[in-house]
């Protein structure tokens, strides 16, 4: 009885494609034309130096580089970590790697990224039991997969719409088939492929020929079946102790706005190797300032309100508080734009758009975000755009609690606890 009512409440949601899924043969068709596009930013010559040594999903000695890759020569220390960071995602333990890339096919299809439909597929390609997904995704037939595979993308379809994702039944019915650990590969996955289709359509990345030609190196073989219950393995407790000393370094105390390990951090611990990858990449990301740093809280702030994600706006809110932002500037920007300067409101109205439409950023979008911020500084906001397309759904999706910390500043700054907005 338990296994038909999972059934039942899974499979329901596959009953209709709903009329905003694009259909993968459309991307397909896309993909093929993108190759001759023109990116928005300037792509690296895959034999730079940059990418001696990265970690890479591409067959050792293949010369392979990814645009998405190429793509980070404006902050020429990102390459690497984004490239870990990709590879990590998908073949991180917990999950199957065929799993995560049928999420990913499927956000790819929400998203409108005909650029992550031509990398997804031909990963899938490269196993069998990932032609059987992609094969079902194709035709529109995800409820002949097995139970955990159509509550995984289950799963990532209703993150993908909404922040707060799986109503509380449909989340009990993923935490039947799914441990906590899990959950959150689950979550993470779903959050990084939010951030990887508007990364790579913000910036009209041209599919590689190479993409249709050839094939990836090997995927990891699927994982043991789990236990029931998560167990604490080494590579969760190695990582606890990093967060742990981080957070007690004095530097920490600043960064962090005095609020110690964050929940978001204690949630993504369950995942170990996909925490350390992020954790990684953003620290790499932290050594570009040329939007500055109330810039990008702004950024952070203008996508979490669209998004109604309460614990991140919460947490911007906190950080602006401490970079000595005026309340009053922030309790007027509750109302309009009115009070941010010309450079936030160019950050902000990209970041909006992006957040809305993670397809819909034009030549024109991009170059005045371009002329505003010139080459670096724009690649800063689309990266800040892109994080909280990631933070929303991995806090908002999971119900993580607020910090007294925030809730605290919240209260102090707007007489009153957050309420989330009608729509």
């Amino acid at each position: 009885m338990r296994y038909f009512t999972l059934l039942v409440l899974c499979t329901s949601a596959f009953a209709a494609e709903t009329p905003t899924l694009t259909p993968l043969a459309a991307l397909e068709k896309d993909a093929h034309s993108r190759v001759s596009a023109k990116a928005r930013v300037p792509l690296a010559d895959s034999g730079s130096d940059l990418f001696k040594g990265i970690d890479s999903l591409e067959p050792a000695n293949s010369k392979q580089v990814p645009n998405y890759v190429r793509a980070m020569a404006t902050l020429p220390k990102m390459a690497g970590p984004f490239s870990h960071l990709f590879k990590t995602f998908i073949s991180s333990s917990a999950l199957p790697a065929e799993t995560k890339l049928g999420m990913a096919l499927r956000i790819a299809q929400i998203n409108k990224s005909p650029y992550t439909v031509a990398h997804v597929e031909r990963l899938l390609k490269s196993t069998e039991h990932g032609k059987v997904i992609l094969a079902a995704l194709q035709g529109g037939r995800v409820n002949t997969l097995t139970l955990p595979e159509q509550q995984a993308i289950a799963y990532a379809d209703a993150l993908t719409r909404q922040v707060s994702g799986l109503s509380d039944a449909e989340f009990q019915a993923a935490n039947a088939v799914y441990n906590d650990s899990q959950i959150v590969e689950l979550s993470f996955t779903t959050c990084f492929f939010n951030y990887f289709t508007r990364f790579a359509e913000a910036l009209n990345l041209p599919v590689e020929p190479w993409v249709f030609e050839t094939a990836p190196a090997h995927l990891d073989s699927a994982p043991p079946a789990p236990a029931r219950v998560s167990l604490v393995s080494d590579d969760e407790m190695s990582a606890t102790e990093t967060v742990v000393a981080a957070a007690k370094s004095a530097a920490s105390a600043t960064a962090n706005w005095n609020i110690g390990i964050a929940n978001s951090q204690r949630a993504m611990l369950h995942a170990p190797q996909m925490m350390l990858a992020w954790r990684a990449f953003g620290t790499a990301a932290q050594e570009y300032t040329a939007a500055t740093r109330e810039t990008k809280l702004q950024v952070s702030l203008a996508v979490s309100t669209a998004n109604g994600c309460r614990y991140c706006t919460l947490h911007q809110v906190l950080g602006l508080r401490r970079l000595g932002v005026d309340p009053a500037k922030l309790l007027a920007m509750q109302k309009n734009d009115s009070a941010l300067t010309p450079l936030e409101l160019a950050a902000v109205t990209f970041a909006r758009k992006l957040t809305a439409e993670p397809a819909g950023i034009s030549d024109a979008d991009y170059g005045h975000l371009r002329d505003v911020f010139k080459e670096q500084g724009a690649v800063e906001v689309l990266m800040q755009t892109c994080n909280f397309a990631f933070m929303n759904r991995f806090t908002d999706g999971l119900r993580l609690p607020s910090e007294d910390e925030a809730i605290k500043v919240y209260r102090e700054t707007y007489g009153g606890d957050w309420q989330r907005k009608q729509k």
